[in-house]
This record gives structure tokens, C-alpha cells and sequence, in this order.
């Protein structure tokens, strides 16, 4: 499927997190949130993201904003990436990749030689209003938080 564009409506979604909760984009209607969408967890790109965005958790935090974490890790798999780093927010668990697809960063990647289907790393930050503000697509793990902050500041 095609990424959606800023402006138009996030897809729905429904997923549950690491300590076991639903979300789903009807819970959040009315606040501000950020997607953030990983490939694997506890991989050094993803750990550099996820381990970045906690370090500077108390500047994004300011800016009123939760955020989520989303990769076709299992529940498990989060609880454990989650409680070795340390991390302040939930990850949701896209077993399937219904949602990667359906934000468009479920993508066909190649890597040494070989090709096949895996997340795009990028970003969506979605207003109280379900719609799509900022998309940040294609981000490196180290810059992907002055990224958000960047963004939720324009």
C-alpha cells in the first residue's frame, strides 16, 4: 500500500502494547502521538532509535506528545526489548504487519544480494484530530529524534 500523505486521515489501527493494553487510534482520538516504525527489536539500529528517543524523553515528553514504538515483534519480544533498555513508552506489537502495510512502510528491502519484504524505518506524527501532521519516512536510527522534535516544533 502507499504511505498516506500529511493531512489526510491516519489508517485505523488496533494493536496491543507491551504491558498488555489496546491501542488503537478510536484511544488516542483527542491527543497528539507519534508512530514510530522499527524493523526488529534489540538490533543495533533499533536500539540506537529506541534507546535515543529514551534519552532524550524528558525534551520530547514537553512537547505533550506520547509515543509509541511499532514493529512485528511479539508482545514477548517487546516486554524483553523494553525492560533492557529501559525504555518510557510502549511498543505495540504489528504481529502480521497489518498496520506496517497500511501506513505504507511494509516495503521489499535488499541486503547482501538478497531481497525481502521488512519495515521501513519512518515516522507519523498524528494530530488530536486522526490526522496525519508529519511524516517522516526513510529516518537513521541516530537522527530520528531531533527529527520528531524538529517536526513537533514547526
Amino acid at each position: 500500500m502507499s504511505r498516506p500523505s500529511e493531512g489526510e486521515p491516519a489508517p485505523h489501527f488496533e494493536l496491543t502494547a507491551d504491558d498488555g493494553s489496546p491501542v488503537s487510534n478510536e484511544s488516542l482520538a483527542g491527543k497528539r502521538y507519534v508512530l514510530y516504525f522499527y524493523p526488529k527489536d534489540d538490533t543495533p539500529g533499533c536500539t540506537t532509535q529506541a534507546c535515543s528517543l529514551r534519552d532524550n524523553f524528558g525534551r520530547v515528553m514537553a512537547t505533550g506528545i506520547e509515543v509509541f514504538g511499532v514493529s512485528p515483534d511479539s508482545v514477548k519480544s517487546h516486554v524483553k526489548f523494553r525492560e533492557k533498555y529501559g525504555l518510557p513508552y510502549r511498543l505495540l506489537a504489528d504481529l502480521g504487519h497489518q498496520v506496517a502495510d497500511a501506513f505504507g512502510v511494509w516495503v521489499e528491502k535488499s541486503f547482501a544480494g538478497k531481497t525481502y519484504k521488512g519495515v521501513e524505518r519512518s515516522s507519523f506524527i498524528i494530530g488530536p484530530d486522526g490526522r496525519i501532521e508529519h511524516v517522516l519516512a526513510r529516518v537513521k536510527p541516530i537522527e530520528h529524534v531531533d527529527l520528531v522534535l524538529e517536526a513537533l516544533a514547526s
